[in-house]
């Protein structure tokens, strides 16, 4: 992409997050990445170190809690050590401009958005921080580092992150809320997302094949690049330019 065709698309942008009557922002792995968090599916993805089917699932959950955990805790250490990036605040200053026209729906677990001032947010795979009990209905927000199993304190049985694993399926409260959202929205930003997991990436196709505006912001092009507003590059750098334009007016 030449210069001009990025600048042109930036203005695009920021043009057609203006007008829009209601924007939805998704984002994946790839914004947290920028603060140092490792992605599943990138080059230097966590998946490359370790295999799934050994920490992410609920068979290994039951098989080996306290290996699952040991995993958590090491992850929850390197999130609590990063800090938002200039993507992460970006979108919440869309936020601000666009106000009660603006959802934000994450695939991320690791609460960076919030930090960074989001308040409408839907946290579609969970957050790390967050434990439930494999027996009752206890749930708890915690930043603890575990060196052993935690445990309900309403009921005894172990705690597990309230996150969704591999061969779950996302809470139907999470799929009613987000399609409602997605559904009232005329324009969607994708942010840092492979586009290839579902049901997430079923949302950007649903606004393809109803004639509705995408704009989509990924280092690499996804299987819909084609078919909608594709800009190469990192959020922390692109987002702050759209917002720049944003606030001129």
């Amino acid at each position: 992409m030449n210069g001009e065709d990025f600048e042109e698309k930036i203005y695009i942008s920021a043009e057609l997050i203006r007008k829009s009557n209601f924007i939805v922002v998704l984002t994946g792995a790839g914004i947290s990445a920028e603060s140092g968090i490792p992605t599943f599916r990138g080059k230097d993805g966590l998946w490359n170190k370790y295999s799934p089917q050994e920490l992410a699932t609920p068979q290994a959950f039951y098989k080996n809690p306290s290996l699952v955990w040991q995993w958590y805790s090491w992850r929850r250490k390197i999130i609590k050590q990063a800090q938002p990036n200039a993507g992460h605040y970006s979108i919440a200053r869309i936020e601000s401009i666009k106000k009660e026209k603006f959802f934000l729906i994450t695939q991320n677990i690791d609460g960076l958005h919030q930090r960074a001032g989001s308040k409408k947010v839907i946290e579609f795979h969970g957050n790390i921080f967050r434990e439930k009990c494999i027996s009752c209905d206890f749930k708890k927000y915690s930043e603890e580092i575990y060196e052993d199993i935690p445990k309900c304190e309403k009921c005894g049985s172990i705690l597990r992150p309230d996150v969704v694993w591999f061969g779950e399926p996302i809470p139907q409260s999470i799929i009613e809320e987000s399609a409602r959202i997605v559904k009232e929205a005329d324009i969607l930003l994708s942010v840092g997302t492979s586009s290839v997991v579902y049901p997430a990436a079923g949302f950007i196709e649903y606004f393809i094949s109803s004639g509705k505006k995408v704009i989509e912001i990924n280092i690499e092009r996804t299987p819909f690049s084609d078919f909608l507003v594709h800009i190469s590059g990192k959020a922390g750098e692109i987002l702050p330019k759209i917002v720049e334009l944003l606030e001129k007016t």
